[in-house]
This record gives structure tokens, sequence and C-alpha cells, in this order.
């Protein structure tokens, strides 16, 4: 029987429970998701990171909250377990080399077999697939954007594995192993990546939501839409009624268990980190500037040198 948690899952999702599992039950899950539930950091930017149970994860989302990929994947896999799927977690590390081949543990990747095909599953990285992509070699497009999946070739001492490639997005490689992992087995990068200063997620406030045409992303305080046939939009969000009523009204995320003080936390901090920010960009391209008034002076004298 299906618990009254996944009960307010579904309706978070906007979707009736399916009769039985099915391929296209799983891709209107995972399209549904992606566009209401939003891949967010807000917990960790306020210093209280919840933990990856997928239990704790399932009722944090069905309250109408979100929460990165050991959050959101691991609800949803714990979703589709309760519908009936057959689902496996796997260890998996996200990358901004393109020739990377090892698995950081850094990502929980989803395989979800149902009707004798095998799909990668995933609603837990932000910029990822719309819908569910065959666990099989070669490229693959989901409206206007395209992707790729290839047998990975293992580090010594590492196992095989799947390579997924998404070549217009910052991160172009997520390297995940076949064999199976328990949520244990995240524990530890969990806790490195929500608390340490070194990580972007501690740095840097980011929350995405995914549509079949385009990508919604807010870091710190610039909205972008990313569009694959338009290109990319940007818009500089000024003040906290702006910012707070763009995390509710596009991204959907609630903002009920916000007290007054998380509100005001919250916007100092996005604030503060975005005008470091655009003060090391403008000092970046003031650099630039004097290099490049710079660089006639510079040849005329290695001409001179060389003359």
């Amino acid at each position: 029987m299906i618990s009254d948690m996944c009960v307010d899952y579904l309706r978070r999702l906007g979707v009736d429970r399916p009769a039985a599992p099915s391929a296209e039950g799983l891709f209107a899950l995972q399209r549904a998701h992606l566009e209401r539930v939003p891949y967010e950091n807000i917990d960790i930017q306020l210093g209280r990171p919840p933990g990856i149970d997928p239990e704790l994860s399932v009722r944090r989302l069905a309250a109408g909250l979100g929460g990165y990929c050991f959050h959101l994947n691991g609800a949803f896999s714990a979703l589709l377990e309760a519908l009936g799927y057959d689902v496996t977690r796997h260890l998996g590390g996200v990358y901004k080399e393109s020739d990377a081949r090892g698995v950081n543990g850094d990502h929980l990747a989803l395989v979800v077999r149902v009707g004798g095909a095998a799909f990668f599953v995933d609603v837990g990285l932000g910029d990822g697939p719309h819908e569910p992509l065959p666990l099989r070699e070669g490229a693959h497009r989901r409206g206007d954007f395209r992707y790729a999946l290839e047998p990975l070739v293992p580090l010594d001492g590492e196992g095989p594995g799947w390579t997924y490639r998404n070549p217009d997005g910052p991160f172009p490689v997520m390297n995940f192993r076949s064999a199976t992992a328990t949520m244990a087995g995240f524990e530890a990068e969990h806790l490195r990546l929500s608390t340490s200063r070194d990580s972007g997620f501690v740095r840097t406030f980011a929350m995405l939501r995914r549509d079949a045409h385009g990508i919604d992303a807010l870091r710190g305080r610039v909205l972008s839409r990313i569009d694959p046939l338009k290109g990319t939009t940007d818009r500089e969000l000024h003040t906290p009624e702006e910012f707070f009523g763009v995390l509710n009204g596009v991204f959907g995320r609630s903002l009920d268990e916000l007290t007054a003080a998380d509100r005001a936390a919250l916007w100092e901090r996005v604030d503060r980190a975005h005008e470091t920010w655009r003060q090391s960009r403008e000092e970046s391209q003031d650099e630039s500037q004097d290099e490049s008034r710079d660089e006639p002076r510079q040849r005329a004298a290695e001409e001179s040198r060389v003359g």
C-alpha cells in the first residue's frame, strides 16, 4: 500500500497514481518532477543541511521544498519503488573535464527497468534531460537539447559503468558505476558538500527548474532563462521581495517554513556574495581592458627588438 507521504508527493507533482509501472508513466513522472520540484540549496545556505534519508526527503518534497541530487533522486527513487518500479541507485560523479573517467561519489544516479528496457533516470542534476534516456550507447535528443550515453572505461581499481554527456552544460560529464549503491555510501560526500567552506553549495546560492523548452536558473541574484534556440537571457534581482517572489513564483518552492529571520539571513548572504562576485568580475574586466591597451605597445616593442 502506498504511504500517505507518497500520496502527498504525487499531489505535489500533479500526477495521479499510475495503475501499474510503465515507461509512459515513468516519463510523465520525471517530466512533472523537473517542472515542479526545484534543485536548490536554501537550507545549506542557512547552515542547516537536511539529511539524505529518502523518507525524510519524500516528506520535504511533499511539503513543497526542494534539494540537491541526494535529496531529489533519493526521494524519487523511493516514490518509484512505492509505485512498483524496479529502481537501483548508483555512485556517480559530476565533472567539468570532458575526458574525466573517475567516480568521486558527489552524485546519486538512478537506473529504472520497466517493460523489458532500462532507463537512465535523473531529477537531481538541475539541468539534466527532461525525460529518461534509454540506457544504451548513443546520442539522445530531448526537445532541442542533446545528450549522449556511453560505456565508462573505468580507472584502475574502479568497476565499469556509464558516462552521461551534456555537452552544452557547465558540467558536461557525469560518470556512474554499474554496481548498485546504498544511501549510506553517499553520507560522507553529502557532509562535505553541505558543510565545507570549499563546497560550491556552501559558497553559492543556486536554484534550477527545467521544462521541455529550457531551464530557469537562479545563481545569487541573477535569474537566467536558458533556451537552446534563443540563447540565455539574464535578469538581476534587486530586492528581497523580488527575490522571494521568484523563488515561489518561478520555481514553485514553498516559503512557509522560512521565518522572517531566515529570510533576512538568506537575503543578506545572497546579496553579499553577489556583490563580491560583481566586484571580482569588474576587476577582471578592467584587467582585460588594460591588457588589450598594452598589446599594441608590447607588440611594437617586440618587433623593434626583433628588427
